[in-house]
């Protein structure tokens, strides 16, 4: 990285700092940690790489305890001569305070290296640097770990167990290495910051105008949190699924993990409790209370993802056994772990798996367990591992890719589950009468979901004794009905007892057949984590139209599958587009709309699908109603959406159901009149084909795929460094909206006192954004701390009613100011976009009169907003006009505090 914004942000002719050049050791490539205090106290971490010195900022200063997790935060390079400087950077100068080099020596990769340097460049973009430091106080293997979920220039700095770890404080040797002067001692030589105020303000406007990196932020000013010792407590995480795939396979780029016969179990472990919970967040204690008490070891905050297991005395997994254990509490209960999703407050689920894995390790390796173990995994070699789990005879093997971060309640080809014996699960939808000796029932009656329509797939008579007949028939009786719950009749001669489709069992079962049957199934057991609606027809078994569907229909129930893949959806959404003409609803009246039909838009023809799907159930509201509303708003709302990437929200099946965010695009499977952007995605790590829209044809796709609102970057492809606006997101948690007018009238009368324009909109559900317009001048990291610097200055004015606290639970209930919308690649509702919340409302631009105590979002819906619409015009067309003068603004903001 150039060293051009070191030296842009420091005056020579003041401070004694070192100007910018890059320089080299002559052997050996050396480490720095300077002691600094700033406007706080922290740690400056220094690694020479490429000529330059690599940093990052440490607020708790780096340890020699392995079980201390450091957060390092990366900012800017500095020179390398930067090494050896110690002093008083003065007031009023970028990063004011006090210098001692608290630590020096030299480092190397942890791997020996032909071109070290070249290897230490290749991990740092891969997030994960390991060396061996040699220094004065510091010694042995570090990490640096990349956190990509949380601040975007986050890590963690954590020493590895080597025999240079200790407990003890390194930090309490305090003096500096060069000077031996401790801190305290040079401090007593430089004058006290005067006002903090009036500091705070005016390096933090220099920052901005030098075009200053929002990663900086532990070189300046401290968060709350990095303030308090406190860590964050832990909450449950909904687990990411796996996808079924055939056959076994090698690969290096995944790794390979046993595959257990048990219950899905995620650990919430905090200081005050211990909670094991079901993947549907049922509590486990009370079934499996040797694992939580077990777990009550472990002395950090931390969200494990594992599996509960009965082994048999062969040490394989049965989930027969695991049935007794819950009844009789008799078997060898085991609790394997293969993920870590937090530690000590950090969410990690954003580290590869390979990271995270590797901190599970070193986590584990802390604590002598009894039965809680580390789940083992190998690289590459599938099919041998397939082999040895036929070899001991369990269920299957996990493949997972290397280098996939954890998506929370998401079924994702990045695992995939490789099964020997055929198992499923399936809901409980009848039973048979009992015949000859046999009590209580003859076989249970079996189904699966494809799409919302419920699927008979078999009946099981086998896997029962008398305990488990009557014990199960004691839990199907309260849930008979007289109606089939099954939209088809079945060809089954027995007299049937219908159940409500609420229980899920386990079954065994040889092969699928020809008409998507089990073929010789056999009951194992009820699955008491399992909710009936997440019971779905595996993808790769593909149903055959009954000849009481067509196949059109048949078609849409596939496509609106909320359990499948997003990727895979997309091809088959893709592939039917391309199969079908598109068409025009202009004529068509909105009570009497046809389900699919054409719609042609100038040379560009669409197929709309499902437009009589009730998107709002309680409004009685459908998809086609949204889809004609853009028809009719998109005048007024493309302007907001032209060449700017979409992050699509997509509601395949209404408000109610499951929804998703899609931002990649599969190019090769869309229409061709489709404009696609390749555009770098911070938070995937990757460039992605963001879509384009800008016209009609592509409004209303989104639209048919299920997109009810419209979430456009700040902005366009032309500058996608330099956002068109900044916006103030006011965000109630309660539904008090007179706050929330209040609060954007006092941003509005500071902006007045400021003298610059802004534009206030309903959010559409229970707040209002404010925005200004800045014609694309600035970059997206000073608008981001121009932001906080105005918010700031708004919630001085609302500290009863207002917080910037990001946190919901630090928030005491009050409505949140949110300035990091500004950050690249963050989306808020479009002006004019539907909301997905009821009454379908809409997010309305308003004149700065109609804000007063009669106003609420849910004045402007679908059904009445293109009268104000036609009658008031575009009111939000000055947010795209020329734009705000930040550095004159800073400059009033400035000479304000200082009056």
């Amino acid at each position: 990285m150039s060293l051009s914004k070191y030296n842009q942000k420091r005056d020579f002719k003041q401070t004694k700092e070192p100007k910018g050049k890059v320089e080299k050791s002559a052997s050996n490539l050396i480490f720095v940690v300077q002691k600094h205090a700033a406007s706080h106290l922290h740690y400056d971490f220094r690694l020479e790489i490429d000529g330059v010195l690599k940093s990052w900022a440490v607020p708790k200063g780096p340890s020699m305890n392995p079980d201390d997790k450091r957060l390092a935060m990366m900012v800017e390079d500095h020179p390398y001569s930067y090494k050896d400087f110690e002093g008083t950077i003065p007031e009023g100068n970028y990063g004011a305070g006090n210098v001692i080099v608290w630590d020096n020596g030299t480092y190397t990769p942890d791997e020996p290296s032909e071109n070290a340097e070249k290897k230490l460049l290749a991990d740092l973009k891969k997030g994960h640097l390991s060396f061996i430091l040699k220094g004065k106080k510091l010694k042995g293997e570090f990490s640096l770990i990349k956190l990509k979920g949380k601040q975007e220039n986050a890590w963690l700095l954590i020493k590895k167990q080597d025999s240079e770890a200790t407990e003890t404080d390194i930090l309490k040797k305090d003096k500096s290495v060069i000077s031996e002067r401790s801190l305290e001692e040079l401090e007593k030589n430089s004058k006290k910051a005067a006002e903090k105020t009036k500091e705070k303000t005016k390096q933090k406007s220099a920052e901005i105008i030098e075009d200053e990196s929002e990663e900086e932020i532990d070189e300046k000013k401290p968060s709350k949190k990095r303030k308090s010792s406190t860590i964050e407590s832990a909450s449950f995480i909904k687990p990411m699924l796996a996808n079924i795939k055939e056959e076994p396979f090698d690969d290096s780029d995944w790794v390979f993990e046993n595959k257990y016969d048990g219950y899905r179990a995620v650990s919430v472990i905090n200081s005050t409790e211990v909670q094991l919970f079901s993947r549907n967040e049922l509590s486990f204690n009370s079934n499996f209370k040797p694992i939580a008490d077990e777990l009550k070891k472990i002395d950090h905050v931390a969200v494990l993802d594992g599996e509960v297991v009965v082994e048999d005395e062969n040490g394989k997994a049965n989930f027969q056994l695991l049935q007794n254990y819950i009844k009789t509490g008799l078997g060898t209960l085991k609790y394997y772990v293969f993920d870590l999703l937090n530690l000590d407050g950090n969410s990690i689920t954003d580290l590869s798996l390979l990271e995270r894995k590797e901190l599970l390790k070193i986590l584990f390796n802390k604590y002598d367990f009894t039965n809680v173990f580390y789940s083992e995994h190998t690289v590459e070699k599938g099919i041998e591992q397939f082999e040895l789990a036929i070899k001991n005879k369990t269920e299957g093997i996990i493949a997972k890719k290397a280098d996939s971060i954890y998506s929370p309640n998401r079924r994702s080809n990045d695992w995939l589950k490789i099964k020997i014996a055929n198992e499923e699960e399936a809901i409980i939808i009848g039973v048979t009468k009992p015949k000859n000796s046999r009590k209580y029932f003859g076989a249970i009656l079996l189904g699966q979901y494809y799409g919302k329509r419920l699927q008979f797939i078999g009946k099981c008579g086998t896997g029962f004794n008398d305990a488990t007949l009557k014990e199960l028939y004691t839990k199907l009786e309260p849930l008979f009905v007289n109606e089939s719950p099954l939209s088809e009749k079945i060809n089954i001669r027995d007299e049937i007892q219908w159940v409500k489709p609420k229980l899920v069992c386990q079954i065994k079962f040889s092969e699928w057949t020809n008409d998507k049957h089990l073929r010789h199934p056999v009951y194992l057991g009820l699955r008491i984590d399992k909710k009936a609606a997440e019971v779905f027809l595996p993808s790769n078994i593909k149903m055959e139209t009954s000849a009481e569907k067509p196949k059109k229909e048949a078609r849409r129930e596939m496509k609106d599958e909320p359990q499948k893949d997003i990727k895979k959806e997309t091809r088959e959404e893709a592939r039917s587009e391309k199969q079908e003409n598109e068409n025009s609803i202009t004529e068509k009246p909105k009570n009497k709309m046809e389900n699919d039909y054409d719609l042609k838009i100038g040379k560009t023809t669409l197929h709309l699908t499902n437009q009589n799907k009730v998107y709002f159930p309680d409004d009685n509201i459908t998809k086609g109603e949204i889809v004609q509303y853009y028809n009719e708003v998109a005048d007024l709302i493309l302007p907001y959406l032209k060449d700017r990437p979409q992050s699509m929200n997509r509601f395949p099946n209404g408000i109610n159901g499951p929804s998703f965010y899609q931002k990649d695009v599969d190019v090769d499977k869309v229409p061709s009149w489709l404009k696609t952007k390749k555009v770098f995605s911070e938070s995937n790590d990757e460039y992605l084909d963001y879509l384009i829209c800008n016209d009609k044809p592509t409004l209303l796709y989104m639209a048919n795929l299920g997109c009810i609102e419209m979430n456009p970057w700040n902005s366009t492809i032309k500058h996608v460094e330099n956002p068109d606006w900044l916006v103030i997101d006011i965000d109630p948690e309660k539904d008090d909206f007179t706050e929330v007018v209040k609060t954007a009238l006092t941003v509005k009368e500071v902006l007045d006192e400021l003298e610059t324009e802004c534009y206030c909109k309903t959010s559409g559900a229970t707040g209002l954004h404010v925005y200004i317009p800045l014609g694309a001048k600035y970059d997206y990291d000073s608008i981001k701390i121009f932001g906080e610097l105005l918010a700031t200055e708004i919630q001085s004015r609302l500290p009863e009613t207002t917080s910037l606290e990001r946190s919901i639970k630090k928030r005491n209930h009050k409505i949140y100011i949110d300035y990091l919308q500004n950050r690249r690649g963050q989306t808020l509702a479009a002006p004019y976009s539907v909301r997905p919340k009821p009454g379908a409302t809409v997010s309305t631009p308003l004149e700065w009169d109609e804000v007063n105590s009669k106003l609420h979002p849910s004045q402007f819906t679908i059904k009445n907003v293109m009268k104000r619409f036609e009658k008031k015009g575009d009111l939000w067309k000055p947010v795209l006009g020329k734009g705000a003068n930040i550095k004159k603004i800073l400059q009033k903001l400035e000479s304000k505090s200082l009056d």
